[in-house]
């Protein structure tokens, strides 16, 4: 080392001695500077002894360092060590020493082993030892019980410790690209507050039924396996939003799939499935991959799924559909599987439209609409061109969805104040100007309201107050601003919220206290940045941003890659993610915004 980079060494260290957090990343550094395992002895002149910290927070991630002494067990107050990307071959003993260790990251190096004295280290929360050489992992490690995230992928593994078992407390398991065979039951069991299970890429050869246990569990990738079934038990997975079974050996799906309600993302390419079953059409998929299967058709209920974006069928050897719908709009496909149902249910699905066609008069509409409703207590009268909301919608009673979607309407009738028990209200596509305060307000049971694609010239203050209990609210392409902050606040059950063409040119500051928000949708609109406050809303599933004008995206966004599942940032000029990060997908550009993170 020559004298300018021993002054600049030692200019690191003094501030180390002052923050507790040292980053030596990307310094081309072949082993670690023997000061730092006595940094404090080093106390300079002119610095405040009493003032100086023991090292907590240590990173050399992507060096070229091969071996960490033994002297590693002397920084006995530290939290984080990132040791990632280097060319260690083994890890010291003295690892155990950390008792406050609460984060190592050893992934990307030459480890053949973890030592058995990792499990002194009890306070350890997350270990990081993907891409390795490990064939196994320490049994000690099940002493760590308060270890919360265990990403062990690509390595060589073929088993888990049994020991294992006590690690009640893990959230994210990451084991992709090993030659595990099982994940066995009595750990799976223990392991009920699980979130994200990633085994793709193994030689797993069934998936137990104590997989019903996981109710917690919101993403499971196992494509890439030997798995010939799924167990009925799937549907105790209530939670499981995305869900990854593609190139396995599937030849049917079990009817209880149709109970798992929040799954958005299922992936079946590449198995030997003959068919889809109706029971699984019950869904509300955002997308849908069936692509190289033995599909020879689909059911035409699959057409009700209105929420798909997304349907692969490409490599199946369909004869009922046209290769020009397979290969066409998702949504054209689902018209054409909704024009094969049955007459009954395709009047409860499209009725307006369809009746349209065929040149049936309004009233006749209407009145079908009205006695399909008695049973199903939807009134669906979409694409009339009524200018206003017929009276079967309040003498109907119990009626809990009403759709007038694509109207002329312009403004809601008081006598809609009856209908209490409306839940889903979609409005959206019709001439109303004013917000319809005082009809909503009287609506004790609204949780869905769509106003998207109307002339509301402007949203008062405190409009939202008369919704509070909304689950799903889209305000798409109306023409007026959205209520002064903290307006959003006055929804705090709100669950999905479009915003789509709103001329934003910033997010509303309170959408940071919607707290169960699933859905976020902002495309379209006029933003360059996003708060650092979005890290805030742990539940968010999918994140809309495109088409802005973003240019850089807050680290602190990574902090969401256990819920985040979808991040959409096409049509941005960003600047700070390259492109071959962002072409990689949602689970890429999160990891590169977290390591940020860990780097500052």
């Amino acid at each position: 080392m020559n004298i300018r980079d021993a002054v600049y060494m030692d200019r690191l260290l003094k501030g180390a001695r002052a923050s507790g957090s040292l980053n030596l990343s990307n310094r081309a550094l072949k082993e670690v500077p023997h000061q730092i395992y006595n940094n404090l002895d080093a106390i300079g002149e002119g610095e405040k002894w009493w003032e100086a910290v023991e090292l907590q927070k240590l990173i050399l991630a992507h060096n070229s360092i091969q071996t960490i002494s033994e002297d590693l067990g002397n920084l006995s107050f530290l939290t984080v060590l990132n040791v990632s990307h280097n060319q260690l071959s083994y890890l010291p003993a003295a690892v155990g020493r950390l008792t406050m260790l609460k984060m190592i990251d050893v992934s990307s190096n030459l480890l053949c082993e973890i030592p058995e004295e990792i499990g002194s280290a009890t306070a350890l929360v997350i270990l990081n030892c993907a891409s390795n050489q490990l064939t196994s992992l320490p049994i000690s490690l099940g002493k760590c019980i308060e270890l919360t995230e265990l990403k062990a992928s690509n390595n060589h593994l073929t088993a888990l410790p049994g020991e294992l078992v006590h690690c009640s407390k893990l959230v994210n398991l990451d084991l992709q690209g090993n030659k595990i065979t099982v994940l066995p039951d009595h750990l799976l069991c223990s392991w009920t507050i699980l979130k994200e299970i990633n085994a793709a890429n193994n030689n797993l050869t069934e998936i137990s039924g104590s997989i019903g246990k996981l109710s917690r569990l919101i993403r499971l990738d196992l494509h890439q396996n030997r798995i010939p079934s799924i167990p009925s038990a799937f549907a105790g997975c209530s939670s499981l939003a995305e869900l990854y079974l593609g190139n396995n050996l599937l030849s049917s799906i079990p009817v209880e799939f149709g109970a798992l309600s929040s799954l958005g993302t299922l992936d079946l390419h590449s198995n030997q499935l003959t068919e889809y079953p109706e029971e699984a059409c019950k869904l509300q998929l955002s997308v849908l991959d069936l692509s190289n299967n033995y599909l020879t058709g689909l059911p035409p209920q699959l057409g009700k799924m209105t929420s798909l974006r997304k349907l692969l069928l490409v490599g199946n050897p369909l004869r009922t559909i046209r290769s020009s719908l397979v290969l066409g709009p998702t949504q054209k496909l689902l018209e054409y599987l909704r024009s094969r149902l049955p007459t009954d249910e395709e009047a409860k699905s499209n009725i307006a439209s369809s009746s349209n066609l065929f040149g049936v008069d309004n009233n006749d509409c209407i009145a079908i609409a009205s006695r399909q409703a008695l049973s199903s207590k939807a009134l669906l009268i979409s694409g009339l061109g009524l200018e206003s909301i017929p009276s079967a919608a309040w003498e109907l009673g119990e009626l809990v969805m009403l759709d007038v979607c694509k109207n002329g309407i312009k403004e809601l009738p008081n006598e809609l104040s009856m209908c209490t028990s409306l839940e889903t209200l979609l409005l959206s596509d019709n001439r109303i100007e004013n917000w319809p305060g005082a009809v909503v307000a009287s609506l004790p049971n609204l949780q869905c309201l769509k106003l998207d694609k109307n002339p509301l010239a402007q949203l008062p203050q405190g409009a939202f107050v008369a919704v509070s209990r909304l689950k799903i609210l889209d305000l798409s392409g109306i023409s007026g601003p959205l209520p002064e902050p903290p307006a959003l606040s006055d929804m705090p059950e709100l669950q999905e919220l479009y915003l789509r063409r709103m001329h934003l040119k910033e997010v509303p500051f309170d959408l940071k206290n919607l707290r169960q928000l699933r859905i976020l949708d902002l495309s379209q609109n006029s933003l360059s940045e996003i708060p650092e406050s979005f890290q805030q809303l742990t539940c968010l599933e999918e994140l809309d941003l495109s088409d802005n004008n973003i240019t850089m995206l807050p680290p602190e966004l990574g902090r969401l890659d256990l819920c985040l599942r979808s991040l959409r940032l096409d049509g941005n000029p960003l600047r700070s993610i390259r492109r071959t990060i962002v072409v990689r997908g949602t689970k890429a550009v999160l990891k590169y915004l977290k390591d940020k993170i860990d780097e500052a």
